[in-house]
C-alpha cells in the first residue's frame, strides 16, 4: 500500500502552511480565519529518498453547527483511518485546547503512528511552552516553524523512517491496471463485466465499495492484475464523505499500478473530482485511460462520440493525447476493447526507444526549428538520451540549458509523441549542460 501522511488538528494552527512547506507548493490556501481548507488538498514529498502523498485535511472542531465542519470531521476521521502516519499540528502560542483533546482521544483510538508536530516555535521563548503537550500522551512535540521551516527537517527525518522505503517492490512483473473514479460511476459493475461474476457486490448506493482488491485476468490471452477501489463497505460506513474516500482510495490504486482506467459517468461529463485524479496519475507518471461508462443511456448523434472527446481533451490540457473508450459495463459495451487500450498504454510507458534512433529523428526536427534566440544567446542541442527510469524520461544535451524556454519543451514533447506514440503516458523532458 501507498505510503500516506494525513496532517490533522483544529482550524487555524497552521497544517495548510505545513502542507505547502512540505509538498514545495502554495497548493493550500492559507488564511487566518479558520475553517478555510474545506476541500481537501493531496501532494507529494520526497526526503531522504523516499517519496510519499501528503493530505491536508480540514481543521477538526467538535459540536458546531456549521454543515462545512460536520464534513470535515468526517473527513479527518477517514484521513486517521486511511494514513500511514499522522501530523498532529497544535498552537504553541494556544497551548492545549478542548478541540486539541477530543482530536487527541481519536487519535489514541485510531492506534497509528502519530508525530505531535507543536507549531509556531518562531522563537526561543515558545520552546519552553511545548512541554504541556507531553499531557495529550501521545509522545514527544517536535518543534516546528511551519512558515519558515525551522525544525521540519528533524520532524521528516523521523517520519521517513516510519515509512515503508520498500512501498513499490512488486512480486508480479505483469501489468497493474487501478480502476478508479467518483463513487457510483460503475467501477464495480466493470469489473464484475470484465471478469464475468458478481465478484463485487454492486447497489445503487454510492460507496458500497471499501477496500482495494487486487485480481489477476488471464482470459482472452491477457493476464494482468486489476487493481480495483472496491471492496464491500459496512453499512456503518456509507455516511462518510464519499468524494473525499474516493480520492484517498485513488491515491492508494495510482501509486500501486501502472496504468489507471479513470472512469466518469457519462451524464455527467468530466467533473473537478475526475480531473483532480487524473493529475495525480499524471504527477505520478502513470499511465492513463479515460473510460466514459454508461454510453448506453446517452442519446446519439451524429457526431456525439467526437464532441464529447473533444470537450474532455480541452479540459485535460495541455496532456490530450489520452485514449478514450467509450462504454457500457450494464450491456459489456467495448469492455474488453478497454483492456486492450490499456495494455497499450502500459507498452508506451515501459518503451525504451534506441538512442541512434532517437537522434536520427529528433535532431532533424530540432535543426529545422532551433530554440529562439535569447539576449542574443543561441541555443544548440547536440545529442538527446533516453534515462533507465519507470516512464519515458529523457535529457537533451545543449550548450544554454538556461535559455530553453517551456514553449519550446512542450513543442519538443508534441514532436516526441507524434513521432514514438506515447499516447495515454505522461513524459518528462530535461535540458542538460552538455
Amino acid at each position: 500500500m501507498a505510503n500516506i501522511v494525513a496532517i490533522v488538528g483544529r482550524p487555524n494552527v497552521g497544517k495548510s502552511t505545513l502542507f505547502n512547506r512540505l509538498t514545495e507548493s502554495r497548493k493550500a490556501i492559507v488564511d487566518s480565519e479558520s475553517g478555510v481548507t474545506r476541500d481537501r488538498h493531496y501532494g507529494k514529498s520526497e526526503w531522504n529518498g523516499l517519496t510519499f502523498s501528503v493530505i491536508d485535511t480540514g481543521g477538526y472542531v467538535q459540536g458546531s453547527s456549521d454543515i462545512f465542519e460536520a464534513e470535515i470531521r468526517k473527513q479527518v476521521k477517514l484521513a486517521i483511518e486511511e494514513a500511514t502516519i499522522i501530523l498532529f499540528v497544535l498552537d504553541v502560542s494556544e497551548g492545549i485546547t478542548a478541540d486539541d483533546k477530543v482530536v487527541a482521544d481519536l487519535l489514541r483510538r485510531g492506534k497509528k503512528k502519530v508525530f505531535v508536530v507543536s507549531n509556531k516555535v518562531d522563537n526561543f521563548e515558545r520552546q519552553g511552552l511545548t512541554g504541556e503537550f507531553y499531557a495529550l500522551g501521545l509522545g514527544e512535540p517536535y518543534n516546528i516553524s511551519a512558515i519558515s521551516g525551522s525544525g521540519t527537517g528533524e520532524l521528516l527525518d523521523d517520519v521517513v523512517k516510519n515509512l515503508d522505503a520498500d512501498i513499490n517492490d512488486e512480486e508480479l512483473t505483469i501489468p497493474k491496471f487501478a480502476v478508479v473514479g467518483r463513487p457510483n460511476v460503475g467501477k464495480s459493475s466493470l469489473i464484475n463485466a470484465l471478469l464475468g461474476k458478481e465478484r463485487n457486490i454492486v447497489t445503487s448506493i454510492a460507496g458500497t465499495t471499501r477496500d482495494s482488491i487486487n485480481t489477476r485476468y488471464t482470459s482472452f490471452g491477457h493476464d494482468f492484475l486489476l487493481i480495483d477501489t472496491a471492496g464491500i463497505r459496512k453499512k456503518s460506513k456509507v455516511e462518510e464523505d464519499l468524494e473525499f474516500y474516493s480520492v484517498m482510495r485513488s491515491i492508494r490504486a495510482i501509486e500501486d499500478c501502472d496504468v489507471i482506467l479513470l472512469l466518469i459517468d457519462a451524464q455527467l461529463g468530466l467533473e473537478a473530482q475526475d480531473i483532480n485524479i487524473f493529475r495525480l496519475a499524471e504527477t505520478n507518471r502513470k499511465g492513463v485511460v479515460i473510460l466514459v461508462n454508461k454510453w448506453d443511456l446517452i442519446e446519439k448523434t451524429t457526431n456525439s462520440t467526437k464532441d464529447y472527446e473533444e470537450k474532455i481533451r480541452e479540459k485535460l490540457a495541455p496532456f490530450r493525447d489520452v485514449p478514450i473508450v467509450f462504454t457500457s459495463a450494464l450491456t459489456k459495451q467495448r469492455v474488453l476493447k478497454a483492456i486492450e487500450v490499456a495494455e497499450k498504454v502500459y507498452e508506451n510507458r515501459i518503451k525504451t526507444i534506441k538512442t541512434r534512433h532517437l537522434n536520427d529523428v529528433m535532431l532533424p526536427i530540432v535543426e529545422n526549428q532551433p530554440p529562439a534566440a535569447i539576449k542574443g544567446k543561441h541555443v544548440k542541442i547536440k545529442f538527446i538520451n533516453q534515462l533507465p527510469t519507470h516512464a519515458p524520461t529523457f535529457v537533451f544535451y545543449c550548450n544554454l540549458p538556461q535559455y530553453v524556454t517551456e514553449a519550446y519543451m512542450r513543442f519538443l514533447e508534441n514532436r516526441m509523441r507524434e513521432q514514438f506514440d506515447f499516447a495515454g503516458v505522461p513524459i518528462q523532458l530535461f535540458m542538460r549542460k552538455k
